[in-house]
């Protein structure tokens, strides 16, 4: 088969379905130059994506659902294919991922008192342990040499009220999460809110986004207690404070910078008491630069606050339910064009997920992730397939319909712990390097001798 016939008909895939799918939100630019190859730069981000979507998420499957297709005519070896992800363009695909969030924010109005808010949060990933990786992205220092993994920080930046993901900063386990989200300030429009947990609250912080024209709602951090004065009561727990500047300039300003910033800083201490049946009762301090109280209650910033964990349910669907959690790229560069693959995949399914629920007037919060990306599996290869207009408009609204109708129990107040009922398998730790390391025999009747 000559390779134009291939090009064809991988042109073809039903992965292609995916394009079709996306047309009116996700457009992969041409890429010129270079000669006609059978992979061509549409088709592998097509196949990469599919491969992100997949069960599977491996470059072997992608691979053998392209020559499941044609039959014949494709090697084996997924060396061309790795190959082919290797040379797209990192920046074509960072572009694509910042126009598809575009789209979605622009999409969807505001969330809260007429307002846009973001919210953030900061995660880690894990990746093969090779040497390209472990000098960009170290193991943890107290893990010996050969028994850990790459580690990377990652912050993203998300829209609650879709929870798609509008910007991502990443780097070592020596980058902190509040030095990384700083390079997500461009990200950030005039009149928004910033929404995030107590480690990223700062007094620099809240003067340089209030430069911006962006208001924080943060909990105040354990460590701001000096250098605070009651200014005016504006209700029950709800005071007028300001902040002074101390003097110590924080590693990331320059003295310059740390001197153009007010001496003082007004802030809103907002105290929310936690009450719920069968828990202990918390108590928490929100810190915001909204000072109007007549506009904004108190008891709208206690709702505010309590949505935030949003996005650590957002984090839990694009690492654990997507499987971003692990990454499987050999060398920096190609870990980078998967996490902006997977980040392409989170927020194309959102997309559909809002059009499902636009369609059948469903909240889009309520429409379970993991039954959309199964649906969206599942329907691709029908919609391929079927030639008729009529039939894929069928189809189309079939699966918009199965989207919408699998909805996630509203459960409030329910108890989530952090914790696993399976028992993992009673191997050893790989505790040494493969070469030093000797295996215990009868391990399941082993046990660590007293001392």
């Amino acid at each position: 088969m000559s390779s134009r016939s291939l090009r064809a008909r991988l042109a073809a895939l039903p992965i292609q379905s995916l394009a079709t799918l996306a047309a009116p939100i996700l457009r992969f630019p041409a890429v010129a130059g270079g000669r006609r190859r059978v992979f061509t730069p549409q088709t592998v981000f097509w196949m990469f994506l599919a491969q992100v979507l997949g069960p599977a998420r491996s470059c072997r499957e992608a691979l053998r659902s392209a020559q499941a297709w044609l039959c014949d005519g494709l090697s084996v070896s997924t060396s061309a294919y790795c190959q082919a992800r290797a040379r797209l363009p990192q920046d074509i695909l960072d572009k694509t991922f910042l126009a598809l969030a575009r789209t979605l924010r622009e999409r969807v109005g505001a969330l809260w008192m007429n307002r846009f808010v973001f919210v953030l949060d900061g995660t880690s990933l894990s990746m093969p342990d090779t040497p390209a990786n472990q000098a960009l992205y170290p193991q943890p220092k107290r893990q010996r040499p050969g028994c850990g993994f790459p580690v990377m920080h990652l912050v993203a930046l998300f829209s609650l009220a879709t929870g798609a993901v509008l910007a991502v900063a990443k780097g070592s386990l020596t980058e902190q999460e509040r030095l990384l989200w700083h390079q997500l300030w461009g990200v950030l429009t005039k009149g928004s809110v910033v929404l995030a947990d107590r480690g990223f609250s700062g007094f620099a912080e809240y003067c340089m986004l209030l430069r911006r024209g962006v208001d924080a709602v943060m909990r105040l951090h354990a460590r701001r207690s000096a250098g605070v004065r009651k200014i005016a009561r504006l209700g029950k727990g709800d005071w007028l404070v300001e902040w002074k500047k101390t003097g110590a300039c924080p590693k990331w300003m320059t003295q310059r910078q740390w001197r153009a910033l007010p001496a003082v800083l007004r802030v809103r201490h907002i105290e929310v008491t936690v009450e719920i049946a069968g828990f202990r009762t918390q108590a928490l301090t929100i810190a915001t630069t909204i000072l109007d109280a007549q506009a904004y209650p108190a008891e709208c910033f206690a709702d505010l606050y309590r949505r935030r964990w949003m996005v650590e349910l957002f984090l839990r669907d694009i690492k654990i339910t997507m499987g971003m959690d692990i990454l499987r790229c050999k060398t920096p560069a190609l870990v980078h064009k998967e996490l902006v693959m997977h980040l392409i995949a989170y927020n194309l399914v959102r997309a559909l997920m809002l059009e499902a629920a636009a369609e059948y007037g469903t909240e889009p919060m309520r429409i379970s992730l993991a039954g959309a990306l199964a649906a969206i599996r599942n329907w691709a290869p029908v919609l391929t397939t079927e030639r008729s207009r009529a039939r894929r408009a069928q189809h189309l609204a079939s699966l918009y319909r199965c989207m919408a109708g699998d909805i996630v129990p509203w459960r409030p107040d329910r108890s989530e712990p952090r914790a696993k009922k399976r028992r993992p398998k009673t191997y050893q730790l790989l505790n040494k390097p493969r070469a030093e390391f000797r295996e215990i025999r009868h391990r399941n009747r082993y046990s660590k001798a007293l001392s």
